[in-house]
């Protein structure tokens, strides 16, 4: 592998939606494909639908698995009020992957507050930024649950590092039952984000 600057990745979301498996699976190809890789989680209130966020740090040395305030190269949002959340961490320059997904939360629910209006096109005034409608597409391939491996798609293609061998990561991190629908949810997300560009 030729040396190549540090590279860092924040993927963030609401418990449950699969965001630290879908870390997990990019920790793992780049450190198979003889990358540096550090990774961190911070759950949060995860198991009771409150945010969560995963910093993914990648290059020839890597020293330290923390982003900082607008260091990060691409920001990938599970759901779309989260981009809004952790935009600041977005270097200038940066990506946004944002799911076209809303989840509403208990002031929401409650009927205080309402969704606010207008986030993706908000995101798409700050940074370049692909939406892209995961849970359609993991449902067209046959995984209603997989939008999280259909965003990691998106991403590995946005990033330019398709040539690590996907298939055997997604095998590693994932029960052997799920693979096959993953691996068709992941190409399902190379292919959306290459037709968005």
């Amino acid at each position: 592998m030729k040396k190549m600057d540090t590279k860092s990745v924040m993927l963030v979301g609401v418990g449950g939606q699969g965001t630290i498996l879908a870390s997990k699976v990019l920790t793992s190809g780049l450190i198979a494909a003889g990358y540096d890789v550090k990774m961190s989680e911070i759950h949060g209130m995860s198991q009771r639908g409150g945010s969560v966020s995963t910093q993914v740090r990648y290059g020839s040395r890597v020293y330290s698995p923390i982003i900082g305030n607008g260091q990060a190269d691409v920001l990938v949002a599970f759901e779309t009020m989260e981009a809004i959340r952790y935009l600041p961490a977005l270097r200038p320059g940066g990506k946004i992957v944002v799911n076209d997904y809303q989840i509403a939360t208990l002031p929401i629910l409650s009927g205080e507050k309402d969704y606010p209006d207008g986030i993706t096109e908000e995101l798409e005034r700050k940074a370049s930024t692909l939406v892209i409608d995961a849970a359609r597409v993991a449902a067209k391939n046959g995984n209603p649950r997989g939008m999280n491996i259909v965003l990691l798609g998106a991403l590995i293609e946005s990033l330019h590092i398709q040539n690590v061998d996907w298939a055997t990561a997604v095998r590693d991190c994932v029960k052997p039952a799920f693979v096959e629908s993953n691996l068709h949810c992941l190409d399902a997300g190379m292919r959306a984000a290459e037709a968005l560009a």
